[in-house]
């Protein structure tokens, strides 16, 4: 049976504005208990942890001493109980169960942009934070990278609810630097912050991106090629519906204090997007990336529910 807030959680956490509050992302905390980012995925064998890894080798933390079993490795052998019970036994080892889980926001210009609930930045910070929040509960390390404009920031991956915290301050401070979608200065491309995760981010690492991809390039392309070959790489694609598609009216103009242009004459940009969206998932399917498409008249939660919601009996199935 669901539970109640289930239906209704996205009713309890509304988000609204041009910018994040601080408070509203802590409080996401109350929706991670029942979440998980393992619900849909497979666990490697049965002493492995609930994550496939990349990384290779036994893991480091001693789970028992049992009778040995066809298969099992002989360097693992207990020789002062073989010796003691006159019977072959082996030492069981249990791979470590927490792995990184490294959160990228996008927070450059173009996210301070929306016509429903809130802009493409609040959503944003909205649906990072509640992930870092589900992997804490999970008892992964969590860090993350905040990209704006012109400079980022790093919050090392740490199973602690202070890097979380970080996180959600610096989720905050970037939204409110935000002034406008259109900067004088051209912000910095797609294809660094994707330099910044490849750098941060180590074989076996879940990385989860939040961006609307508006400068997706073949530099970008190329980054995503090779975060997949050794992480665990999500993308959530934030959008607005207006962005999609203008009104169709004459007497609808739209400036930006210098320059002014009919509504009707910027249709085009809603094609542009789609030609983005078809590259996008044309390049997630080659490489095997999820990808999630998230609008700012919709509420994360609801899609994290559907998508990472814990299911009786169902744990871990795909």
């Amino acid at each position: 049976m669901s539970h109640p807030t289930d239906i209704t959680a996205s009713d309890q956490f509304p988000l609204e504005g041009a910018y994040t509050r601080l408070d509203q992302l802590v409080a996401l905390h109350r929706f991670a208990a029942r979440l998980s980012l393992s619900a849909r995925r497979h666990s490697s064998s049965t002493l492995a942890g609930e994550w496939r890894t990349h990384q290779r080798g036994r893991g480091i933390d001693f789970d028992q001493v049992r009778a040995y079993q066809a298969g099992d490795d002989i360097r693992s052998i207990d020789w002062r109980v073989t010796a003691r019970r006159q019977a072959p036994h082996t030492r069981v080892y249990r791979e470590e169960r927490e792995r990184p889980v490294l959160l990228a926001a996008d927070l450059r210009s173009p996210m301070f942009f929306g016509s429903r609930h809130c802009y493409k930045a609040v959503l944003a910070s909205a649906l990072i934070g509640t992930l870092g929040w589900i992997a804490l509960a999970g008892r992964d390390r969590v860090g993350g990278l905040v990209f704006g404009d012109q400079e980022h920031r790093d919050v090392r991956p740490r199973r602690s609810r202070h890097s979380v915290l970080e996180l959600l301050q610096q989720l905050d401070a970037f939204s409110h630097r935000l002034t406008t979608p259109c900067p004088a200065e051209i912000p910095a491309p797609l294809s660094q912050l994707l330099d910044k995760l490849l750098h941060t981010s180590h074989p076996g690492t879940a990385v989860y991106i939040a961006s609307d991809f508006h400068d997706l390039d073949d530099a970008s392309e190329q980054r995503f090629y090779q975060l997949a070959r050794h992480s665990d790489l999500t993308l959530f694609l934030i959008s607005d519906p207006l962005e999609y598609g203008l009104p169709d009216n004459d007497d609808l103009w739209i400036g930006n204090g210098q320059q002014r242009a009919a509504v009707r004459d910027l249709n085009q940009a809603g094609e542009q997007l789609a030609q983005r969206d078809q590259r996008l998932r044309a390049l997630c399917t080659r490489l095997a990336i999820p990808l999630h498409h998230l609008s700012t008249e919709t509420s994360p939660l609801t899609l994290l529910q559907q998508l990472y919601g814990q299911r009786s009996g169902a744990r871990g199935r795909a």
